[in-house]
């Protein structure tokens, strides 16, 4: 019988857990961030008449990069984890 690949139900919900907190975390950070650089809130309203197309899509691609990249690196490494414990896939 072949040994099934995956983390299993704990390893999924160890998963979920980490990417909620991982994104929580870094959606704060880029705030932050955003607000020290342009000395604005980021854009949150879509319908706000003061806001321009460039500072909203600025907002997008930096709120995309900075959350894709780490849900990426957070799945990556929590898949990586038993194997790294001596357990044999």
């Amino acid at each position: 019988m072949s040994k099934k690949k995956g983390n299993g139900s704990g390893g999924r919900l160890a998963t979920t857990v980490a990417m909620a907190g991982g994104v929580f975390l870094l959606r704060k950070l880029l705030a932050m961030a955003w607000t020290k650089a342009t000395g604005k809130t980021p854009p949150t309203d879509i319908n706000d008449p003061e806001l321009k197309l460039p500072e909203l899509l600025a907002w997008s691609i930096a709120t995309g990069i900075v959350i894709e990249s780490a849900r990426y690196a957070i799945v990556r490494g929590t898949a990586r984890k038993p194997a790294a414990d001596g357990i044999a896939e």
